[in-house]
């Protein structure tokens, strides 16, 4: 065997073990592809359940939604009758009301100044007919 053979032959050696180890990385490859194919194929089968019954949901949210939307406009509409309805139960009923208030008003005051006027009136007698007393006391004695 000359050396060119055993050359040949070692690089032969080396070929095959070289298609050896692709081989099994290949094969480890294939079986890989194999797993994710399969989990791709259950992720699919599960999911369509899924989708579908997020799609109802979507539409009963959107209905009641809907619902709701109507529920607000018709609060908006009925705090805007409130609104009007108190304005103009303040315009015909807060004028005389402010009016008879001040009348009231009017009237207390005037009545606790007659009285105040009375008792300092009465005081004002009483202290005149006791100096007219003692008056009297003093030209008598």
């Amino acid at each position: 065997m000359s050396v060119g053979e055993i050359a040949g032959l070692v690089a032969a050696c080396a070929l095959v073990v070289l298609v050896l180890v692709a081989a099994v990385v290949l094969l480890k490859l294939g079986r890989t592809l194999d797993e994710t194919t399969l989990t791709i194929r259950q992720v699919r089968e599960q999911s369509a359940p899924i989708l579908a019954q997020a799609g109802t949901t979507v539409a009963h949210v959107n209905s009641n939604l809907e619902r709701v939307d109507d529920i607000t406009g018709n609060a908006a509409n009925v705090s805007s009758n409130v609104a009007a309805l108190t304005s103009v139960a303040a315009a015909t009923l807060g004028s005389p009301l402010i009016k008879v208030a001040a009348f009231s008003y009017g009237v207390r005051s005037a009545t606790r100044k007659k009285r105040e006027g009375q008792a300092i009136a009465d005081a004002a007698a009483r202290e005149k007919a006791e100096r007219r007393a003692r008056r009297a006391a003093r030209r008598s004695a």
